[in-house]
């Protein structure tokens, strides 16, 4: 120690002087910082080596204040002048050029007529003390987390760890922080537990796996890990900065305490890294102790439920003693009363048949230590229960007097039984194949042939033959003569490949004819020469014939298919054609062998399409059938409809594999129904012609007498520009009401268009209207229409909606004229209504006609069925109506009301506008 920092130590801890007079400055050596100071406690000057690194002042007028290099808490220690501080040891903290505050500790004394205050560094001591306080901060928190951990029960240490980890997290700013361990096949490493402060990204799960990455870092101090030196730390630490502290066992690093978004910046300066060890000690410490002992505890259970379930466990004898002692799964087992029993004791639990040889074995185990290996039976004379079969195995360890005899016993009644039944199976096989209708033959290779040397005793039942009539050339001139030639083939290929299977034909003793299958196999010697073939003959005269009948039934239905009137095919949910025969090929313009591979989707529409895959859809092994009507646009046609049914194929887990589908063309049948809803349509208009006729009229009426009134002004000479504006106005607006009733009377005799197309019924309900509103009330039947307050689309025709509402108010219409004839005071009316639910919309047409008679209601929709008198109705309005509702896959029905018939039709919702 130099001179100057004995005399530094001895300023620092001497008591300041007793105040008194002083003529002259003290004889100090320059060391500190020496404040020269007034009464009022201004710097007047300053000197020491520390005076460089206070911080600059700014000049002025008067001489700074003490209190201007200070740090605003010391305040209140240098209030007053420098008088009020002598005789105290002044704490001061300044202001420095490094920004870090220098920490001085000093006096005053007097100096003539001022003051000088003498310092001193103590930042040394206050580090000193501030890290000796961390230091045992850290430990009791080390011990803390310790306790808590070995404290708390098995069950709740995941918490109390989590717990644990986030009151370390919370103390030092720590954003992730994980305890890492071994997992339990020792491959890597993986995430124990971990915890995440509010805020901070999910950086590692509970049960992760990192690899072993962390083999890389040296495990003797904590690391910052570099990621660019250590690319397999990515599975750790992502592309993040991270500070990994490891935990040394007996077994080298057990453990790694991991921290996440924590630097060398982040770290707190007080914290050494003995402290860091201390943590991870004391969270990996108590961990793996618990859980090291939880396994132990696990392995004891699952060997003892292991030696319970298999009826073994451990003996030794002592021979000192001539005792044994068993495994307590052994007692169980044996039924014993005593882990611990005489020898003889335990050799009376041996069958008599196996005890003198066990004796034996002990005693040459004993004395000259030869390995026992022995089964043996344990019987039990008392219950008369069937004896256990046991195998001993037992060894002797160690010499002279630490020699210890140990082994084990393990039940082996199961396997000694199935030994018994393979046995006794092993017999009933020979018996079975010596009384099956194969027959196991064996052929001796002599030269390039192959004699028979041995046939099961099955060959007499099933051809009635022995051995010496099969030897030579016997069995050739047994064989079908049509069939020889395949069995030299066969003889030929065993000898070339080692192994055969055919088929042919053997007379039997009878004369009769069976078809046998033969499967040989030919065994070689070490050189890799024929020695002998073994193989066997079996009676398929039953099967052949039976697979000759479905070949042949097969062909009948082939024939069938191919010559049928009606389109049967095959193809894949996807659409695609598997097969197809020739009337769908006609019709489809290729031939039968072009089918496979087309798809059925590119004749239709989109919408087709779509309705066809979402009825495949509905098809389960339960409802495997389904049966509709496609429309197609077929090469050189306009348009094709055909009756089309489908049998799904499945396969057992219910997947839909394949469709068989019978179609037939009901091209004509469906034009024959259009061109009837387009007669009908044209009837109706028929019908409507009177009507209409009248609508015309009416305007032209009007029209005819503004002229009139017109021509007679003129002729008067008076010209009233605003009365013939108003006729003019009124001819104009009626010209306008007949062009409306002849172009939608146009667009309504049009055809149909061929695909249905999504509408709104509203529109409907208003064509309707302008049909038919003025000739009702002409007629005078009042129409009440509830305009519809929502909007909704259907698939289908407006004109053919249009064609059903006319027909229903039309034949409402003509009942109610017939009634108003019979009763000039009815007061008839026709209503028009519509409502909705989620899944379709229903239009109510009813009446206060008096209804339908009950018993013609089944048959009213009926074809041709009428109650009008002859001449005036066809019969065909409301059959055809009823086939125009169910194309569009909605229903019309009818029922009386209290004043009248009510139909209804109801539609399927397409969309909502």
């Amino acid at each position: 120690m130099s001179a100057g920092d004995k005399l530094f130590g001895r300023l620092l801890h001497r008591h300041p002087p007793a105040p008194q007079p002083v003529l002259e400055p003290p004889s100090v050596r320059s060391v500190g910082l020496q404040m020269q100071l007034d009464a009022q406690g201004r710097v007047l000057r300053l000197s020491g080596p520390l005076r460089h690194q206070l911080a600059q002042q700014t000049p002025g007028a008067e001489a700074p204040h003490l209190i201007d290099y200070l740090l605003p808490h010391n305040s209140l220690t240098v209030e007053g002048s420098p008088a009020d501080w002598q005789g105290q040891l002044l704490d001061l903290d300044f202001y420095s050029l490094t920004g870090q505050p220098l920490h001085l500790r000093g006096w005053v004394q007097s100096l003539n007529d001022a003051w000088l205050l003498q310092l001193l560094d103590i930042s040394d001591l206050l580090l000193d003390r501030r890290q000796a306080r961390q230091r045992e901060q850290c430990q009791t928190l080390a011990v803390q987390i310790g306790e808590q951990l070995r404290l708390c029960s098995l069950s709740r240490l995941p918490e109390v760890l989590s717990e644990q980890l986030q009151s370390l997290a919370q103390r030092f700013r720590i954003p992730c922080i994980a305890l890492a361990l071994l997992d339990e096949e020792e491959q890597g490493w993986q995430i124990h537990q971990h915890y995440a402060s509010p805020g901070a990204p999910q950086l590692w799960q509970s049960g992760q796996r990192l690899g072993t990455g962390l083999d890389s870092l040296s495990g003797s101090a904590p690391q910052h890990p570099n990621l660019l030196q250590h690319p397999r730390l990515q599975d750790a630490f992502g592309n993040i900065e991270g500070f990994a502290v490891p935990y040394h066992d007996a077994q080298g690093v057990a453990a790694w305490l991991l921290f996440g978004y924590f630097g060398t910046q982040q770290r707190p300066p007080d914290v050494s890294e003995r402290d860091w060890l201390q943590f991870a000690a004391a969270l990996a410490s108590p961990v793996l102790e618990r859980l090291r002992e939880h396994r132990h505890h696990l392995q004891l259970e699952r060997l003892e439920s292991l030696q319970t379930l298999l009826g073994t466990g451990w003996w030794e004898v002592f021979g000192d003693t001539a005792q044994v002692q068993l495994a307590p799964s052994l007692v169980k087992a044996l039924n014993l009363a005593s882990a611990r029993l005489p020898l003889s004791d335990w050799l009376e639990q041996v069958h008599p048949a196996d005890r003198e040889e066990l004796r034996s074995r002990l005693h040459a185990l004993q004395d000259q230590g030869t390995p026992l290996l022995l089964c043996v039976r344990i019987y039990h004379p008392d219950t008369g229960a069937p004896p256990d079969w046991f195998r001993l195995q037992g060894q002797a360890l160690g010499i002279g007097k630490n020699r210890r005899v140990v082994g084990f016993m393990l039940d082996i009644s199961d396997i000694k039984n199935q030994e018994q039944q393979a046995a006794a199976a092993h017999a009933r096989l020979d018996n079975l194949i010596a009384r099956s209708p194969a027959v196991i033959y064996v052929q001796r290779y002599v030269e390039g042939v192959l004699e028979p040397t041995f046939f099961s005793d099955s060959l007499a039942p099933l051809l009635g033959w022995t051995l010496d009539d099969c030897a030579g050339a016997a069995l050739i001139e047994r064989l079908h003569p049509e069939d020889r030639e395949r069995y030299f083939e066969r003889t030929r290929q065993l000898l070339r490949e080692g192994a055969v299977s055919t088929r042919y034909r053997l007379r039997d003793s009878r004369g009769d004819y069976h078809w046998l299958l033969d499967e040989a196999k030919l065994l070689r010697d070490d050189l890799g020469l024929p020695v002998e073939a073994v193989g066997l003959w079996l009676d398929v005269t039953e099967a052949t014939q039976a697979a000759e009948r479905i070949e042949q039934s097969e062909e009948r239905y082939r024939i069938l298919v191919e010559d049928s009137p009606a389109m049967i095919c095959r193809y894949l949910p996807d659409l695609t054609l598997t097969f197809g025969n020739q009337p769908l090929a006609t019709y489809l313009e290729c031939s039968p062998d072009q089918l496979p591979g087309i798809n059925l989707g590119s004749w239709m529409s989109a919408e087709q399409r779509d309705a066809f895959t979402q009825r495949l859809g509905q098809l389960s092994p339960q409802c495997p059938v389904s049966s509709a009507e496609i429309n197609l646009q077929l090469p050189g046609r306009e348009h094709a409809w055909w009756i089309w049914s489908d049998r799904g194929v499945f396969d057992q887990q219910g997947h839909l594999l394949e469709i068989q589908a019978v179609g037939r063309d009901n091209t004509e049948v469906r034009r024959s129904q259009m061109q009837l809803t387009q007669s009908a349509k044209m009837a109706t208009l028929g019908e409507m012609a009177t009507g209409l006729a009248h609508e015309i009229n009416q305007p032209l009426n009007v029209m005819r007498m503004a002229i009139v009134n017109v021509l007679k002004r003129l002729e008067k000479g008076d010209a009233q520009i605003d009365y013939l504006t108003d006729k003019l106005k009124r001819i104009d607006a009626q010209v306008q009401r007949a062009a409306r009733v002849v172009d939608h009377m146009r667009v309504f005799g049009r055809r149909s268009e061929i695909e249905q197309q999504p509408f709104n019924p509203a529109q409907a309900i208003e064509g309707t209207l302008s049909l038919l509103a003025d000739g009702m009330r002409g007629k005078g039947v009042e129409l009440r229409v509830s305009a519809p307050d929502f909007e909704v689309l259907v698939l289908g025709h407006i004109d053919q909606l249009e064609q059903v509402l006319i027909n229903l108010m039309v034949n409402a219409r003509d009942a109610l004229v017939g009634k108003c004839e019979k009763d000039a005071q009815f007061e008839p009316w026709i209503s028009l209504s519509a409502e909705r639910d989620q899944q379709s919309v229903r239009l109510w047409v009813e009446d206060n006609g008096g209804g339908i008679d009950p018993r013609l209601l089944e048959r009213i929709f009926e074809p041709f069925f009428t109650t009008k008198p002859v001449g005036v109705g066809t019969g065909l309005g409301l059959s055809v109506s009823y086939g125009i509702v169910e194309n569009m896959g909605g229903r019309l029905s009818v029922r009386n009301s209290s004043e009248g018939a009510r139909f209804c039709i109801e539609l399927p919702i397409a969309s909502t506008v």
